[in-house]
């Protein structure tokens, strides 16, 4: 794969309430904008930064398959580009399984290089989870005190 040694990973995640019915979208694509991948899923009831974080996980994955070297992530999450760059503390302990997950990816390429974008910049990851949210029908709430199972599983 010479001509995707070099790939961007679009990734984008919401929430419907936050938390709440959720789900991410990722696109892997060539320097020149040439769509090699796209990546989508709803994820039951979340909140937006775990949908977020989902995103920049199966980008990095479907990255890594395809034979990616060195990737440039880009996500509209400032939270997620700046805890990934190491400027700021996973202070959220659901997060921090998935950043790691995130961050242990990463280190399987060459090089990431993690850009925070505009969500106008990101319409292509973002229309994909909210496809994603649609497709996955209705959420219900999970009972009060419990644990939501998909926060807890790493993807």
């Amino acid at each position: 794969m010479n001509q995707a040694a070099d790939v961007v990973v679009w990734a984008d995640g919401g929430a419907r309430g936050n938390p709440g019915p959720a789900g991410y979208g990722a696109v892997v694509a060539t320097t020149d904008g040439q769509v090699l991948a796209e990546e989508a899923e709803g994820i039951g009831w979340a909140t937006n930064n775990v949908a977020e974080y989902r995103g920049v996980i199966a980008g990095l994955r479907r990255a890594k398959e395809l034979g990616a070297r060195r990737v440039r992530v880009r996500a509209d999450s400032l939270l997620v580009v700046n805890q990934q760059k190491g400027l700021w503390k996973v202070k959220n302990a659901a997060l921090r399984p998935l950043s790691e997950e995130a961050g242990r990816l990463a280190r399987g390429f060459e090089r990431v290089t993690w850009e925070h974008v505009p969500r106008e910049r990101n319409r292509h990851a973002d229309a994909l989870a909210n496809r994603a949210m649609d497709a996955q029908g209705r959420v219900g709430r999970p009972r009060q005190g419990a644990p939501d199972p998909e926060q807890l599983r790493l993807p």
